[in-house]
């Protein structure tokens, strides 16, 4: 799918932080994993999961965001359906599942931002679903990544679970982040067109 503008410069927030923008990468009862590749403007394959394994809900990323791992913030989308490839889902954050991820001996914060969708002209809620993280959900969800990672040769450490004011919280820390590098980019692409010049 191609998209006309760089998806990843969306704001993370809607008006007045009423909701969060997701970017859905891969849909729910998916056992290919997509991912939006920044440079190309475009959602490319990525892998496909082991056999018996895909994905839980709905997996995107909060734009204009950038984790502990470098890449924008993960989350989860809780609904009854399955939504598409390059979707843009307004949701409420209900929670987040902070974790650790460790690859070749580097462990880097890779948690997990768990949220519902509402609908885009009322606001509210999607039908039938939940308002806040229950520990079973949470659960669920961590049990998945722990598979997902040991598959490929990963670990994944559930640190806790949290609430929507701490998943908004490192939102606003990914935002900062995502600022810093971005204007570090813009700096050095002027740096090397004064040296040009």
């Amino acid at each position: 799918m191609m998209t006309g503008r760089n998806i990843s410069r969306l704001r993370p927030f809607g008006p007045k932080s009423e909701y969060v923008n997701v970017i859905i990468e891969t849909p729910k009862g998916s056992q290919m994993k997509f991912k939006y590749d920044e440079k190309e403007n475009l959602f490319v394959f990525d892998k496909t999961l082991p056999m018996g394994q895909s994905f839980p809900f709905d997996y995107g990323f909060v734009p204009s965001t950038k984790g502990g791992d470098g890449d924008p913030l993960d989350v989860m989308v809780i609904a009854a359906e399955p939504t598409f490839v390059g979707c843009l889902v307004h949701a409420r954050l209900i929670g987040v599942i902070e974790a650790e991820q460790t690859e070749n001996g580097v462990t880097e914060r890779n948690d997990r931002l768990i949220a519902v969708p509402i609908e885009a002209k009322t606001g509210k809620l999607s039908s039938g679903a939940v308002d806040h993280l229950e520990t079973s959900l949470a659960r669920k969800i961590s049990d998945f990544f722990v598979v997902y990672n040991k598959l490929q040769g990963k670990r994944f450490k559930t640190l806790g679970y949290a609430g929507p004011e701490r998943a908004s919280a490192l939102i606003r820390a990914g935002m900062s982040s995502s600022h810093k590098q971005s204007s570090g980019r813009h700096r050095a692409h002027h740096q090397r067109q004064s040296e040009a010049g």
